[in-house]
This record gives C-alpha cells, structure tokens and sequence, in this order.
C-alpha cells in the first residue's frame, strides 16, 4: 500500500494523469481534445491516486493505473485501441525513465538521501516535478512538430 497525501494528488498525481493522456493523444497522432484530455487526465489521476492506498503488492498498482489509462484513452478520448495501448506504454516507459533519471541525479549528484526522496513529505513531491515537466516538454515538443 503506497499511501499518499492529498498535496500530491493535486501537485503531483493529477497533473501526471493530464499530461499522460495528452501524450497518448500526441503519439497516437490524434487531435487534442482539451475538454476530454482534461476529464479523463482528471479521472486517471484521482484513479491512481485511489489505487495506491490498495493493500496489494508494490507494482501491481502500477499494471492498474495502465489499465485504467488505455480503458480511459479509448472510452473518453476515442483513440484507437492499439494506438492507446501502443502510447500508454510508451509514455509510461518514457516517464518511468524520466523519474529515475531524476532519481539518480539527486542522490549521486545532489548526495540527497533516497529516504527523503521517497518519504511522503512536500519536498518528495517538488522532487517528483522536474520529472513532470520534462515529460510534458518532449511532448509539447512532439505535438509542436507534428501540428
């Protein structure tokens, strides 16, 4: 169980769900739904969010929330099946990378302790963003190129 403050549900878990579906909208070469993207980011982040205080084992709420991600890429952004699926890994896999680059950067470059890193405290979330807006800069980058 990966309990998490409600600080993070809106500084950190929130804005990740928008900006997942956003690039699924991106690598699926789909217009942009605003309304939508903004409904189902909403949705897929209260999603993990709710899915991290589940007493299950680390990783298995990680294959839910990707669930959760694709079923709302389909049903609510209209994006085609395997391109949803095909984009949601992608962009997980691409975010994953991104936290653990950052990860490694603090604690090797910044020698900051992994316990702080991922206590459940204010400063461990404004560590999670440079992650965020990185992710949502290579996209906007992509969408930029693509439009």
């Amino acid at each position: 169980m990966l309990k998490l403050s409600l600080l993070s549900l809106f500084l950190r878990t929130i804005p990740e769900g928008i900006m997942s579906i956003f690039a699924n909208y991106v690598l699926a070469n789909k217009k942009v739904d605003r309304k939508k993207m903004l409904v189902s980011g909403i949705l897929l982040g209260i999603s993990t969010y709710l899915i991290r205080f589940l007493p299950i084992h680390f990783g298995v709420h990680t294959i839910l929330s990707i669930m959760i991600y694709i079923f709302l890429c389909i049903k609510i952004n209209n994006i085609d099946y395997f391109k949803a699926i095909s984009s949601s890994i992608i962009s997980m896999i691409i975010l994953f990378v991104l936290d653990w680059v950052a990860v490694f950067i603090y604690m090797k470059v910044f020698s900051i302790n992994p316990k702080i890193l991922f206590s459940k405290s204010i400063i461990s979330i404004l560590f999670g963003l440079p992650s965020i807006v990185i992710f949502s800069i290579i996209f906007f980058i992509i969408y930029k190129k693509n439009k």
